[in-house]
C-alpha cells in the first residue's frame, strides 16, 4: 500500500539518484570554469571538417598542456594530435594554473574556431610567456590559427 500511494516520490528518487551516479566527476582532476565530464570527446580532424561549414563549433576535445600564461594563467596552448590550439577562457571568468600542469592532459569543452591574431595580441602572449625582448621583436606578421574559447576545463 506503502509503494502504490508514493509511486510517484519513489520514482523522482530513483531517477534522481539514477542521474548523479551517471555525472561523477573524473578522479585526479581539477576543474575550472563549467563543470563538464569527460564523455563524448571528439577528434579534432571531426571540429576542424564542422569549422569549413559553420565557422564556430561547439564540441568538447583532449590534449596535451604545452604552456599557459604564466602572468595570470588566461590562457593555454594545447597540443591536440598535430595541431596546437591557442585556448582562451569564455570572457576570462576563470584562469588555469600558471605552472605546472605542463604536459598534463586537459579537456576542454567550448568552441573552436580560426582566429586571426594580431601582431600586438601575438607579442603579448609572447610577453606573458616570458619570452626575451628579442623573440617578442621577431614577431612582424598577423597569425592565422585554430583556436578555442572554452567554457569549462578538466586537468588530470
Amino acid at each position: 500500500m506503502f509503494v502504490k500511494k508514493n509511486m510517484k516520490y519513489i520514482s523522482i528518487i530513483f531517477v534522481l539518484i539514477f542521474v548523479s551516479c551517471n555525472n561523477q566527476p573524473v578522479s585526479n582532476a581539477t576543474y575550472y570554469g563549467d563543470l563538464i565530464d569527460d564523455k563524448n570527446i571528439f577528434k579534432i580532424s571531426e571540429a576542424k571538417k564542422e569549422i569549413t561549414n559553420s565557422g564556430k563549433v561547439r564540441t568538447k576535445i583532449q590534449g596535451e598542456i604545452l604552456a599557459t600564461c604564466a602572468k595570470k594563467g588566461c590562457w593555454m596552448d594545447l597540443k591536440v594530435d598535430n595541431d596546437t590550439l591557442m585556448v582562451r577562457f569564455k570572457d576570462y571568468g576563470f584562469f588555469v594554473p600558471k605552472e605546472g600542469v605542463e604536459g598534463k592532459t586537459a579537456i576542454i569543452s567550448g568552441e573552436i574556431f580560426y582566429d586571426t591574431l594580431s601582431v600586438e595580441l601575438l607579442r603579448h602572449y609572447a610577453e606573458d610567456a616570458g619570452k626575451s625582448s628579442e623573440e617578442i621583436n621577431l614577431i612582424v606578421e598577423p597569425e592565422y590559427t585554430l583556436a578555442f574559447t572554452a567554457h569549462g576545463v578538466i586537468i588530470k
